[in-house]
């Protein structure tokens, strides 16, 4: 093995591989957005339509991005560069857009730390939503623990990337994952004790069509691919690290379901605790800093269970942020030939750096929280500048064009022979080929065309 590869490392199993790639997909994305964007297109039928969304938009690009990977072995840059000559400018933008993603991600990533400390010393006891509300603008607003969780956040994830594939993300993921889904069971069991259980229940896997609008499709269409990490390198350069005999639909597939599945879970855990409690979710944060630290205070068994939430929270940023932070650390190792410390160390460092300015966007420096760049109160705020450029377009933009390179530019041949490396294979190449090159092209155009012309966000 050459120094260059023994930099880069491989994973030791496929079991490792698939916890780590659904712990790059499983994020924030699923414990918040997904249980607000359900409650606001009225569950069942939105749910629905977003299962097919997942098999055929997410999925196909998913396995896609795994193939550019496994076929170079190399960081994503690397590997367009070498599959597709002039393509390298896509697996530029992703190694991009891993940097700024992390930038702010990490920022909210640290909130959740704060939070778990608050709720462990009883901070919320006794405060009404109007007060943790107001606790929450006064958390944002002070410059010192912003910067601190960040950097604290930031320390957290280099302290894993910096260990390698094997023994750095694999072994964390290993245990994160395990741990993450026996937290989630134990928070839907206690929630289910609220009484609030059949209700969640009916509203989540009961369809009612008639209640399904067209902003409801283009929602379940934006996340079944924001959800899967997609469009911004890091599936690519995980797939980098898979063995050649690895079977990509079948890892495909599991990925998308546990992404999945942790996303309905999320759903079971807050919903009986909203209808037990006639309370409505809010977008964005509020739900989880505003909203709930309320309900965990009033709950019976509420002082370990508000813990237990947030360190749940911070476990799924946390199996996200190393998924990023290795995609531009893959390209420095490549591409610059640095060893793994160096790279990490470097490239972690600067995206704290980044990330200071989101950090303080959030009523701690007026002049960082006021900026908008886009006119619009949404994009208000470097915090806000930075997410709606990397949803609305840079991982849409990154997500199209990889549906195009795999789908039309790579050839059948290689398509063909690398989908059926490895056994299991539990998908049928042409229907995969034919998503990838019609349904997942149109579904992500549509939501560009969206954004372009109907004003709408995905962030």
């Amino acid at each position: 093995m050459s120094a260059s590869n023994t930099e880069r490392g491989a994973w030791s199993s496929k079991f490792g591989f698939i916890l780590a790639a659904a712990g790059s997909a499983i994020g924030l994305g699923n414990i918040w957005k997904f249980p607000y964007i359900t409650y606001q297109n009225n569950g069942g039928a939105f749910v629905l339509v977003y299962l097919i969304c997942i098999a055929a938009i997410g999925m196909p690009i998913m396995i896609a991005e795994m193939m550019i990977g496994r076929r170079t072995q190399k960081n994503a840059f690397g590997a367009l560069r070498e599959l597709g000559g002039k393509w390298k400018f896509l697996g530029a933008l992703g190694v991009i857009t891993g940097f700024i993603l992390l930038s702010y991600y990490s920022v909210v990533a640290g909130w959740t730390l704060e939070y778990f400390f608050k709720s462990l010393a009883g901070a919320f006891n006794g405060l009404s939503q109007q007060e943790v509300g107001a606790l929450f603008g006064e958390f944002v607003g002070d410059p010192f623990r912003q910067i601190l969780w960040h950097f604290i956040f930031i320390a957290l994830t280099i302290g894993v990337v910096v260990g390698g594939i094997s023994s750095g993300i694999e072994r964390v993921t290993k245990t994160l994952m395990p741990v993450l889904f026996v937290i989630m069971i134990i928070l839907m069991v206690q929630s289910f004790m609220t009484g609030g259980g059949g209700q969640a229940l009916t509203f989540l896997f009961r369809p009612n069509f008639s209640e399904l609008t067209f902003d409801s499709v283009l929602e379940a269409v934006g996340h079944s691919f924001f959800t899967l990490s997609l469009g911004m390198g890091a599936i690519i350069t995980y797939g980098s690290y898979m063995k050649p005999k690895d079977s990509l639909p079948r890892s495909g597939l599991i990925v998308c379901g546990l992404d999945t599945l942790v996303a309905i879970m999320a759903c079971l855990v807050i919903y009986p605790i909203i209808f037990a409690f006639d309370l409505t979710p809010t977008k964005g944060a509020g739900i989880l800093f505003t909203t709930l630290p309320v309900i965990f205070a009033k709950m019976p068994g509420g002082a370990v269970f508000g813990p237990l939430f947030f360190i749940l929270v911070a476990f799924a940023a946390l199996t996200s942020t190393i998924s990023l932070l290795e995609v531009v650390v893959s390209y420095c190792i490549d591409e610059l030939k640095w060893k793994r410390k160096q790279a990490t160390m470097i490239v972690g460092a600067a995206i704290f750096v980044l990330g200071i300015l989101p950090a303080l966007s959030n009523g701690a420096v007026d002049s960082l929280s006021n900026v908008n760049i886009f006119g619009k109160a949404s994009t208000a705020g470097i915090f806000n500048t930075f997410d709606y450029l990397v949803s609305n377009w840079f991982l849409t933009v990154g997500g199209l064009l990889t549906a195009i390179f795999v789908g039309w530019r790579l050839s059948d041949s290689l398509k063909d022979k690398e989908f059926h490396e490895g056994k299991n294979t539990i998908i049928h190449y042409k229907i995969w080929d034919f998503m990838l090159k019609f349904v997942a092209p149109v579904a992500v155009a549509l939501i560009i065309i969206a954004v372009i012309f109907l004003g709408k966000e995905f962030n």
